[in-house]
């Protein structure tokens, strides 16, 4: 990794350390308060803030820490290195099939009731489409 790239356990515990950094100035709220408001608890804010993960933040969790905070999900979601899954334009036929595929696996990847190993599958699939080359038609 090259020093210009950040990783997203990095760049997430930045966007969660600003967000705890605004909650006590702004309302005078410790991490527990923190986590009582928002729904996530204080070993998941400090995994978080340590960018201590492998798999992605449960996105509920992130989206119910954003809520709470009045802070944007989608930028929570790009700190996390995650496409923006909210609807947008669409520019050929089959991008509203491609949304709808990329939620699917988004919300598996951060169901908790989805096993580790078949996440890891999924995170390996979308590692090799990513970095194949791309075979130009002619």
């Amino acid at each position: 990794m090259g020093s210009a790239e950040v990783s997203p356990q990095m760049a997430f515990a930045r966007f969660v350390r600003r967000a705890i950094d605004d909650a006590r100035e702004e309302r005078g709220w410790t991490v527990t308060d923190l986590a009582t408001h928002t729904g996530v608890g204080r070993s998941t804010v400090f995994r978080w803030l340590a960018g201590d993960w492998q798999d992605y933040p449960e996105l509920a969790k992130v989206r119910g820490f954003c809520a709470a905070l009045d802070l944007p999900v989608a930028a929570a979601f790009r700190a996390l290195g995650l496409p923006d899954v909210g609807p947008g334009p669409r520019r050929r036929g089959d991008d509203g099939q491609v949304e709808a595929d990329v939620r699917v696996i988004l919300q598996r990847l951060a169901d908790p009731t989805v096993p580790a190993e078949e996440k890891h599958h999924i995170r390996d699939l979308l590692r090799y489409l990513a970095r194949r080359p791309i075979r130009r038609a002619g």
